[in-house]
């Protein structure tokens, strides 16, 4: 079956579209990519999406507005990928652009992603499943992080521990025991662990004024030298201290936490790129920090995806943490690096639609038991 996975990531560059050609069943999918592409939003669009994740309060017409206009650009992506590759896809896959994210705590937790999907398959003619969170938010998981069972299924190793280590918007990490050691499935477990380049990137536009909208390569980080006494002091914040199941978003890591960080570094009379740094740092800190707290064991190996693997200090410095484990990008073994998640949610689709099978993992998500993820709409 030809499957399209749409995502756009807590970063809010763009879309992601992976064009996938799936075969097998349940556990034993194996897929192949066949085209992939990521389209950049229209900057007034980005910049709507933006204000709502960064609090900005919208009318219920504007939420209605703003839901179809990703719809429409999702939809209008996958269709330009279908051209290009003179294909037509048999199902569509969209996990939409998360604008609120709030885990459950005394009550559900609740998530909202725009981009309905009903309006995808409407405007496609393609059967599409979308809304993958609501259910497992539904049995009290946290509906997030998703991927991890396509990451059980398709970068397990026969002998190695492996950590999947994806540093979007957010850091989350998948945690895969050998497939050889008994029970190997129950093991499985993952979580997000803070900011990937969330705050980077708002302080690269921040103080480029508007200029850059990254640290390319982590160029800038690397002219200065990160403080990590202030660092120290930003780990002390709950979330990193909670234990999994855990997930985040801009509602904790997004302007309010940039801005009292800002103030932080003033305070040390931090330069621009010293500040950069420290950002970069607390990201790969966070994830160590971790690593060493939450893992039943460290890794023999862990693969990189998501933009922040792409940020060459940034892997300089997590490397420094992990002296004696492999750092590789998940496109080393085989597994597209920047297509990843959108790969990842094109199985998800494939499991609702064609093989009826869970999605979840209730000892990542926290969810009472495994459940079929999205909503299926028809055209």
């Amino acid at each position: 079956m030809k499957v399209i996975g749409l995502i756009s990531g807590t970063s809010v560059d763009g879309v992601d579209v992976a064009l996938v050609e799936i075969t097998g069943t349940k556990q034993e999918v194996a897929v192949e990519l066949l085209a992939g592409e990521t389209y950049p939003y229209p900057e007034q669009l980005r910049q709507e999406i933006l204000r709502v994740c960064g609090g900005k309060s919208v009318t219920i017409e504007q939420f209605c507005y703003l839901d179809d206009a990703i719809a429409r650009f999702f939809t209008e992506c996958a269709q330009k990928l279908e051209k290009t590759t003179n294909t037509t896809a048999d199902l569509i896959a969209s996990h939409g652009q998360t604008v609120f994210h709030r885990p459950p705590k005394k009550t559900l937790g609740y998530s909202v992603q725009w981009g309905r999907g009903a309006m995808i398959a409407h405007i496609s003619q393609r059967p599409t499943v979308s809304d993958f969170r609501a259910a497992d938010i539904a049995q009290n998981g946290q509906g997030a992080p998703l991927v991890c069972k396509v990451d059980a299924c398709l970068l397990s190793h026969p002998t190695l521990t492996t950590c999947v280590q994806n540093i979007g918007g957010i850091s989350n990490v998948t945690y895969l025991p050998p497939r050889q050691e008994e029970n190997w499935e129950t093991k499985v477990c993952g979580w997000d662990n803070g900011p990937g380049n969330s705050l980077l990137d708002l302080a690269v536009q921040r103080l480029s004024q508007g200029e850059k909208r990254y640290d390319e390569g982590g160029k800038w980080a690397a002219q200065g030298t990160p403080q990590r006494e202030i660092v120290q002091q930003w780990l002390e914040d709950d979330f990193f201290q909670q234990s999994p199941p855990k997930s985040t978003g801009r509602e904790l890591f997004g302007e309010t936490y940039l801005n009292d960080a800002w103030e932080t570094a003033q305070a040390h009379d931090l330069t621009e790129a010293d500040f950069i740094a420290s950002l970069t740092e607390l990201t790969v800190a966070s994830i160590a920090q971790d690593y060493h707290k939450f893992l039943p064991r460290l890794p023999d190996r862990i693969l990189l995806c998501g933009g922040g693997s792409q940020n060459q200090y940034l892997c300089q410095q997590l490397q420094k943490y992990f002296p004696q484990i492999e750092l590789k990008t998940t496109d080393e073994v085989g597994l597209d690096n920047n297509f990843k998640e959108a790969i990842a949610f094109a199985v998800l689709g494939y499991w609702r639609y064609y093989d009826h099978f869970p999605g979840n993992l209730p000892q990542v998500t926290g969810a009472k038991q495994p459940i079929e993820l999205g909503v299926i709409d028809l055209p």
